[in-house]
């Protein structure tokens, strides 16, 4: 296996008397695309979050490039290059397509909290905030206030605004939910050049699975907590117990909780 960038270790995750991610191990190596899938209540929700840091574990580790992140809260992990996006939109309504890019580039920067300056002064993250705009085909509504974008519009930006800090790490969660499916083309196109790149990987969590058979290096399926089955894309199409676990037919494994 290539250098691993990500591992989760023996994670759990109880709410109470539910357990909604049960002794989960991963491995996310470097410069690939790595999806996490699984039916409605599989876990893999609260596996991301235990990711990201917006959830600590009840037991086990985070490690990023051998580090261990497991306490570190959302923001740290910003400043170690992980950037992460929500399942719903996250950006600033009434401030421009360029503003929210330029804005989110110079969040992780020296002039973070510097708000007063005039914004032609921060010539360096109008720069980077041009070049995200055009990695995720923006650049046609540089003014265009956010709130009027459409919905596909508006993942493309928060897309850019992750990209606009150049993070190592991207975790992406659910990032077609809700667009349109003549929309969902585009930003695969827009993944995998960001990808195509290079010294970037994504985690994923996402439903539709022609994006995640189309875009991954590896897969892992999850169910009731737990990892049910892990490979590339053709493994996993071809295992029989996911393919049950997805009609519906599997009613006999370990029950961990759910999420």
């Amino acid at each position: 296996m290539a250098d691993v960038l990500l591992m989760a270790q023996n994670l759990r995750k109880a709410f109470g008397g539910l357990v909604a991610v049960d002794d989960v191990s991963i491995q996310v190596a470097s410069d690939t695309t790595h999806s996490i899938i699984g039916p409605n209540g599989a876990g893999k929700t609260t596996l991301f979050n235990l990711l990201t840091g917006r959830y600590r574990p009840t037991r086990g580790a985070v490690i990023y490039k051998g580090r261990d992140i497991t306490t570190l809260p959302v923001h740290a992990r910003a400043h170690l290059g992980i950037g992460r996006s929500f399942q719903i939109t996250n950006v600033f309504p009434n401030l421009t397509v360029l503003e929210n890019a330029r804005l989110a580039a110079q969040a992780l920067g020296k002039d973070n909290f510097r708000i007063l300056r005039r914004a032609d002064s921060f010539a360096a993250y109008t720069r980077r905030a041009h070049e995200v705009l055009e990695i995720t085909g923006l650049r046609d509504v540089l003014a265009v206030p956010a709130n009027v974008l459409p919905h596909g519009g508006k993942r493309k930006l928060e897309l850019a605004m992750i990209l606009a800090s150049d993070p190592e790490l991207l975790l992406l969660d659910e990032p077609t939910a809700g667009m349109a499916s003549e929309q969902v083309p585009e930003l695969i196109a827009i993944i995998e050049r960001i990808r195509a790149e290079g010294r970037k990987t994504i985690i994923m969590v996402e439903h539709n699975m022609n994006v995640v058979m189309n875009i991954s290096n590896r897969i892992t399926v999850m169910h009731q907590g737990r990892v049910l089955a892990e490979g590339d894309p053709r493994q996993i199409a071809q295992d029989k117990t996911v393919q049950a676990v997805y009609l519906g037919e599997l009613y006999d494994l370990p029950t961990g909780g759910s999420a």
